[in-house]
């Protein structure tokens, strides 16, 4: 196989003249441009990239740590990274953790080691503590607040999006409010929101109104059927859409109102209210955070989706 000293041989010019062909410097005249391109093709020559990279100091390729790799929000997300990667020419890995702490940090280990030129973590287990202090290796932004850590991130108005909905449902007269989470409230903010906000608003926290470790359609069935068994049930407030169109496999909208998260597929073919907190829009703001060289905050506003 070619490499770049045969290419010099075989055109009479330096190795450099060379390289300044490969990375398109703009200081080669025309004439040893075309002569050199033309040998590359004949010997069907094709560029290091890992090399080329180090030249550069760039490789143009980012890594984004995501919980699970079949769930709706991480697909969401992630196609509003890629949708702005794709812009700018960047390329894309994905990094499934399952919440696993240890993974996570051989994640960011790869980081310092200069896999990629940078890291969107969309959500974790491991503390903004350890984050920040891989910050010294390559930008990393954070699709949650990251409070007074020095962390760029993107956060989401989870905390106003409950408020605003529980004291809208309870000026309607509802009094009976059946909620889903996923993650406890030790290993998720989210839950530990919606949580609160169902609290101090409802004026109580029945657990027989509250289902578990709801992240799937199948899991909504499950809820479903629980919720199916409480007779003075007005609404069920999930933390997904898909989770809502499992429940509503045992559930009739005719006598209880089922809400859901995120404005997917599903929540319009079925036609049930939700609320849609923009985390595609919350993927694409991230990128471009991680190309800024500051360290930034920006927050997405959330709408409610209405349908009857």
């Amino acid at each position: 196989m070619a490499n770049i000293r045969d290419i010099a041989k075989l055109s009479g010019y330096s190795v450099t003249t060379v390289s300044r062909v490969l990375n398109n410097h703009p200081y080669v005249s025309e004439e040893k441009r075309a002569k050199i391109l033309t040998i590359m093709h004949e010997l069907d020559y094709i560029p290091n990239a890992k090399a080329r990279d180090l030249s550069k100091g760039k490789s143009k390729h980012i890594a984004v740590m995501i919980p699970y790799a079949n769930h709706p929000y991480s697909d969401k997300i992630v196609s509003g990274i890629l949708t702005a990667a794709f812009e700018d020419g960047y390329k894309v890995t994905l990094l499934p953790t399952n919440y696993d702490p240890e993974v996570e940090k051989h994640y960011l280990d790869e980081l310092a080691a200069q896999a990629w030129d940078g890291m969107i973590i969309t959500s974790k287990k491991v503390s903004f503590e350890m984050i920040a202090g891989y910050l010294k290796y390559a930008p990393i932004v954070c699709c949650e607040d990251t409070g007074e850590f020095p962390i760029s991130c993107v956060s989401i108005k989870r905390e106003k999006s409950y408020v605003d909905l529980f004291t809208e449902l309870k000026s309607r007269g509802y009094n009976h409010i059946g909620l889903t989470v996923g993650r406890t409230e030790k290993e998720s903010a989210s839950t530990g929101l919606v949580l609160q906000a169902y609290s101090d608003i409802i004026g109580y926290l029945d657990k027989s109104m509250i289902v578990r470790n709801c992240r799937s359609y199948e899991d909504g069935i499950n809820a479903g059927s629980h919720f199916s068994m409480l007779p003075d049930l007005e609404v069920i407030v999930t933390n997904g859409d898909d989770v809502a169109a499992g429940i509503l496999q045992h559930i009739s909208q005719d006598h209880v109102l089922v809400i859901g998260e995120e404005n997917l597929l599903s929540s319009r073919l079925l036609n049930f209210s939700t609320i849609d907190h923009h985390i595609d829009q919350c993927g694409e703001a991230a990128f471009h955070l991680l190309l800024d060289k500051k360290i930034s905050t920006k927050t997405i506003p959330y709408t409610f989706i209405e349908r009857t």
